[in-house]
């Protein structure tokens, strides 16, 4: 069952955040990952959500996991924590019962 990361943030501080877009690309797919949503121009419908949304497909939560706590990830985490405020969740892919 895939996992997905869902993120919606705003930008803090542009010149930050794109040393994190040029070097957060190369880690996803070295673990898997398929970034299915990524970028400004989310159209807000309820509530107050930021102007970023972000969805990438990994083939498990455990994949997800190891991307996330990977060193290579890790070593730039920061350029997307210091330079974005929001939130960021983990799914398990949603499979109908029956």
């Amino acid at each position: 069952m895939a996992g997905y990361l869902i993120a919606n943030y705003k930008i803090t501080n542009e010149e930050g955040y794109q040393a994190y877009i040029a070097a957060v690309g190369g880690t996803i797919l070295s673990h898997d990952g398929e970034i299915l949503v990524a970028g400004p121009g989310s159209e807000p419908v309820e509530g107050d959500p930021k102007p970023v949304t972000v969805v990438i497909r990994f083939p498990s939560m455990d994949a997800l996991r190891a991307w996330y706590e990977s060193p290579e990830y890790r070593k730039i985490i920061h350029l997307r924590t210091d330079n974005t405020e929001g939130t960021m969740v983990f799914a398990d892919e949603f499979v109908m019962p029956g």
